[in-house]
């Protein structure tokens, strides 16, 4: 027997919670979230790490339905981002549908009866859901990724990566070492230094930091946030244009991120005395080609007494020491590794699969991952992706990204009901369209010009992460369901249940 919902969403994220929310608002309450983990907030419930914070200035970093006058200060740190989404959830009315604990192990779409049949595992084992359609809000900084290197699953010390923090570890005293310098790397390597004997900071590729503007919002200032009307939207928007700026430097023509850049040198300037060092953390590639972090304190830390950087390759870990090609070993009693996460090949889209038989990662890894407007797949009706292909951003909120995509599921859902589709599913020309239009735009933009590597490509030098154009052009594009882009078809009796009703598995 199989339980029916009309929507089931995968992930408790922000994506996931928006979908609820929003999906809610509209009557859509046959619904039903699913989440591995034990609690809403996605990313912001799984790195604890210390120094966790947003790199996104948090009145743009949040729901515009549901601004928050109590953030501490401009850029959040983690466990307030985590409350923040957790209060969301519980004001919402949308927690009883949430099912924690509980993994996608497979969806297929049965096409004779215009459903998802989704295999699910939790505390009470192995169960079976049916749905007209399926959201999957999974994210794509959900799954860690661990670098390959000889002998690491050898090693005798503590070893764990930045998003799956080990806090029973004291780090108080110990020989550590942490593989990466993105975007967790430089948080955490400030925390490390102030503790550790000694930390080795190992660097394939110099980033460009620029200074942390944080401020701490006082008391009168949080308290005109929350009485004066109007206030908080009007720092949400000017923060939203100030980011805006970036994009014709990103996009159209890097010479307008010279400013930046200078601040960025001048950042690392300041922060580190030692010419030898500065010459090692300069990086050798156009501002914007990798993400652009933020920082105050990195660059002070890696000129301690007690850091060392290294940037010789690593060859091998051995059981309790990480060695260079060089043949320098260095001892160390825990390695941490910052190396980011599957972003070009997200792993639930091994577990999903579509009309024609293939699993969609078997359908990217042909033809690269690709989406109609980053959100909808052809082959695969009555899929809709949060954070799917392209919709990545290097300069701004992906909260607004997420609200726009929700808008466009909406109103697929209710073009769906109006016109009693069974289901929709973009076609192929128009997919097509979509994407060599995206790959033209990324052909002439700083991350593929700026003479870098970066996880924003694929296996293929493929962009197929991020967004080439505005956030408000992304915005407009998904404004309305452009159903003419779609094949569609009629709903049978049998491909709508009332919620909960048992069906024969």
């Amino acid at each position: 027997m199989a339980t029916h919902v009309k929507h089931l969403i995968v992930g408790a994220g922000f994506a996931g919670l928006c979908a609820a929310v929003k999906l809610q608002e509209d009557g859509e309450t046959d619904f039903l979230v699913i989440e591995k983990g034990a609690d809403v907030g996605g990313t912001w419930r799984d790195n604890t790490y210390p120094g966790a914070a947003c790199d996104v200035p948090s009145q743009l970093y949040s729901f515009s339905f549901a601004p928050n006058p109590d953030w501490s200060m401009s850029f959040s740190p983690q466990p307030e981002i985590q409350a923040y989404i957790r209060r969301v959830a519980e004001e919402s009315g949308t927690l009883d549908r949430f099912r924690f604990h509980t993994t996608l192990e497979s969806a297929t779409w049965e096409d004779e009866a215009l459903r998802w049949r989704v295999e699910v595992s939790g505390p009470s084992g192995r169960t079976t859901l049916v749905s007209t359609t399926l959201v999957l809000g999974a994210g794509g900084l959900s799954e860690p990724k661990l670098p390959e290197i000889d002998g690491i699953e050898g090693f005798q010390g503590e070893l764990f990566h930045s998003a799956r923090w080990d806090h029973d570890v004291d780090l108080a005293g110990k020989r550590v070492a942490v593989i990466g310098t993105g975007a967790s790397a430089i948080q955490i390597v400030p925390e490390v230094q102030k503790v550790a004997s000694h930390l080795d900071v190992y660097q394939r590729t110099a980033p460009y930091v620029l200074p942390r503007n944080d401020r701490t919002y006082g008391r009168l200032e949080r308290l005109a946030l929350r009485h004066v009307p109007g206030l908080q939207k009007l720092y949400r928007t000017a923060i939203y244009w100030g980011r805006e700026a970036y994009v014709p430097g990103f996009t159209l023509q890097p010479k307008l991120a010279l400013p930046a850049k200078k601040m960025a040198l001048a950042n690392l300037a300041k922060g580190v005395a030692d010419p030898e060092l500065r010459e090692r953390l300069t990086p050798d590639f156009e501002i914007g080609c990798k993400r652009i972090l933020i920082s105050n304190t990195y660059y002070p830390a890696l000129d301690s007494d007690n850091v060392e950087v290294v940037t010789d390759r690593v060859a091998k870990v051995t059981g309790n020491a990480v060695v260079t090609e060089d043949g320098v070993e260095r001892p160390i009693d825990v390695l941490i590794v910052a190396t980011g996460f599957f972003t070009t090949e997200l792993p639930i889209t091994e577990h999903i699969t579509g009309r024609e038989g293939r699993t969609l990662a078997d359908q990217w890894r042909e033809s690269g991952m690709a989406a109609y407007k980053g959100t909808t797949v052809p082959g695969f009706p009555n899929l809709f992706m949060l954070v799917g292909p392209n919709t990545g951003l290097g300069h701004s909120s992906m909260v607004f990204i997420i609200e726009s995509q929700v808008a466009y599921l909406r109103e697929a859902v209710r073009t769906m009901g109006l016109h009693r589709y069974g289901s929709v599913e973009p076609t192929r020309a128009a997919t097509q369209e979509w994407n060599a239009d995206l790959q033209r735009r990324l052909r002439r933009t700083v991350w593929s010009t700026g003479g870098c590597s970066s996880w924003y490509l694929d296996d293929h030098g493929r962009n197929t992460t991020l967004w080439p154009r505005s956030t408000f052009a992304f915005r407009g594009l998904l404004s309305q369901f452009d159903v003419a882009a779609y094949d569609v078809r009629a709903a049978r009796p049998t491909s709508r249940l009332p919620h909960a009703e048992e069906v024969t598995a």
